[in-house]
């Protein structure tokens, strides 16, 4: 039995899978496939224990906006982080993997890192684990090991791995030849062909003092700022916030740039097994189950007489309906709904930068907004209101707050609020209501065992988010 620390690589932008996925909330958070999210799926796939290994427990990269909702879906599932690491910005993966790896050498010299992204589908959680197995030989002999995905069809939006010889049927280690940046539709054609090409999935094994030597050898100005940004990291709640301006002067680089494109200890061992990055709306049509005409819906979506089509509906009060379609993709979400040719799926990120121009919010942002203590849901807007659905979980707390340029009056309609108004503490049950006077310092709690799920009218001159003035937040919140 050997012991592997999955160190989960946890950002992402939110673009290829809008209106579904953004900025705000990106797909790994999300049930894209399955019940589960993307990230609770992997976190499990790299849990207990696997063929001839044990899983410690994983250690996360992430950023601030997301460590709660990190935390939060690790508790669903039962998980315990070993730890989160906050990074002040997104540097790419170069710096991340870096930290992981310096971070782990403070608790293990001897530690194996399998380095994965949060948001992949790997049906086959035995045949994943035991191509694990199949590397840990190599990476006891010092090398860096990278998985390669048997392609399935000549695939463009992916990079490629350049094997040295054809994989055999028992896809044992094989050494590498070189990395392929994301090929024409012709080139990818001739590599699916040739049979020695494979696709570069992004998931690493390799010891942490290895992957320490390769920045060393091949990126050795990042090692100054990234020893200093972890050793002089800080406890908040619980997570690890790397220091900020030694992280500031890290390149903005991956880990193939920066150190697996220069390594000559490199080899891959191909996984054929099923996978998928989910990297657009046309793989999750792949993934899904279709019908007898390659037709996939959501329980909020219909079809007449289409063919190769995804339709989906995010929202239970929306429905979709398609009708003679063939090879259309539509998404449907509360604020937003996408209507594209499948073969557009990589041009979705357009969408967004067009929205983006326009300042449309819905280009990074969702109507319904997380936060630490649960989420909040904007239902109508006017000049000079707001109305808010407001979940609150249990032995949650919002902080200690006032407003300068709007008053509140709450009605609870399902569970018990705690709720200081200046001086005043008094529960307020459903069907009951409060009002919260302009400038009033005031707090909302949720000391029960069950949800407390308010709504909130907002009346004033300014309703935004950020008129707020905290004086105390158990979250730590500026």
């Amino acid at each position: 039995m050997f012991t592997v620390y999955p160190v989960i690589l946890c950002g992402g932008s939110g673009t290829r899978l809008w209106p579904l996925s953004r900025k705000s909330y990106p797909k790994q958070f999300v049930p894209v496939v399955g019940e589960k999210t993307l990230f609770q799926a992997s976190a499990e796939r790299m849990s207990g224990r696997g063929e001839r290994m044990d899983f410690a427990k994983p250690l996360i990269l992430t950023n601030s906006n997301f460590r709660f909702i990190v935390t939060e879906q690790l508790s669903e599932i039962g998980i315990d982080p070993g730890a989160v690491l906050i990074e002040p910005e997104g540097r790419n993966t170069g710096p991340a993997v870096l930290a992981a790896a310096l971070h782990l050498l403070g608790q293990d010299p001897h530690a194996v890192m399998l380095v994965a992204p949060s948001d992949h589908v790997v049906p086959n959680v035995a045949a994943f684990h035991r191509a694990i197995s199949r590397g840990m030989a190599a990476v006891q002999d010092g090398q860096l090991v990278t998985f390669g995905i048997q392609p399935t069809h000549a695939e463009t939006a992916y990079g490629y791995l350049e094997l040295s010889e054809t994989p055999d049927a028992d896809e044992t280690a094989v050494a590498l030849n070189r990395f392929v940046e994301k090929p024409s539709a012709t080139r990818a054609a001739e590599m699916l062909k040739a049979g020695n090409y494979m696709w570069n999935a992004g998931i690493f094994l390799f010891r942490a003092r290895d992957i320490v030597a390769a920045f060393k050898s091949h990126a050795a100005s990042m090692m100054e700022p990234a020893m200093s940004s972890v050793e002089n990291a800080t406890s908040d709640l619980g997570f690890l916030r790397l220091e900020p301006d030694s992280w500031a002067q890290l390149d903005d680089i991956s880990l193939d740039y920066a150190v697996m494109e220069h390594a000559q200890n490199l080899c891959v061992v191909p996984f054929g097994g099923g996978w998928s990055d989910l990297g657009g709306w046309d793989a999750v049509w792949r993934e899904s189950t279709a019908n007898g005409q390659g037709v996939v819906t959501s329980s909020q979506a219909s079809e007449i007489d289409c063919e190769n089509t995804l339709l989906r509906s995010e929202n239970s009060g929306v429905e979709l309906v398609g009708i003679g379609l063939k090879n259309v993709m539509a998404i449907a979400t509360k604020d937003a709904v996408l209507v594209a040719d499948m073969s557009r799926a990589q041009d979705v990120k357009k969408a967004v930068d067009l929205l983006k121009a326009k300042g449309a919010q819905q280009a990074t942002v969702f109507a319904k907004d997380h936060r630490p203590w649960g989420w909040f849901e904007s239902l109508v807007v006017g000049d000079r209101f707001q109305v808010k659905r407001i979940h609150v979980h249990p032995q949650a707390s919002l902080s200690l707050q006032s407003h300068v340029h709007r008053s509140e009056h709450w009605v609870v309609v399902e569970g018990t609020a705690t709720v200081t108004i200046g001086n005043e503490v008094k529960l307020v049950t459903e069907n009951e209501s409060v009002y919260v006077p302009l400038g009033a310092v005031h707090r909302m709690e949720n000391a029960g065992k069950i949800p407390m799920v308010l709504i909130e009218v907002q009346t004033g001159s300014y309703v935004g988010e950020d008129d707020i003035v905290r004086y105390d937040d158990i979250y730590a919140r500026g």
